[in-house]
């Protein structure tokens, strides 16, 4: 009887614990949100009034507009140089541009800052051109 007691209790303290998940503004950001933007990862720069987003296998043209003013200004905090590339993470919406353009053949509208990180200081891939 003693046993059957102790494992009641067991289980109805086990059913009674919730897992509340608390909404934060700042945990809100969702990487897949199905409302048609896509995230993407990939070093930014924006430099003499262009901007590009280099990812792994494609180079994108930026909008410019204020979110991307806004990424610019959280990047400055991590470039050195002007022309340092910074790795961010954003939610974006992407399209092909007009054949009348000159660019790459995408370009991405920036709709949210999800993440902007520090370059990478051992990383060897900068070429730099001198006098």
């Amino acid at each position: 009887m003693r046993k059957y007691v102790i494992l009641i209790l067991t289980i109805a303290s086990f059913t009674a614990c919730k897992n509340d998940k608390k909404t934060d503004e700042t945990v809100s950001k969702s990487y897949d949100q199905n409302d048609g933007l896509i995230t993407m990862k990939g070093d930014f720069i924006y430099f003499a009034d262009a901007a590009v987003l280099q990812t792994k296998n494609e180079i994108y043209g930026v909008v410019v507009d204020d979110k991307m003013h806004e990424l610019a200004e959280a990047v400055k905090s991590y470039q050195n140089e002007e022309t340092d590339m910074v790795p961010v993470t954003v939610r974006v919406k992407r399209f092909e541009k007009s054949p009348e353009e000159e660019g790459w053949q995408y370009r991405v509208e920036i709709k949210e800052v999800l993440k902007v990180e520090a370059p990478n200081p051992e990383q060897k891939d900068i070429i730099k051109l001198g006098n």
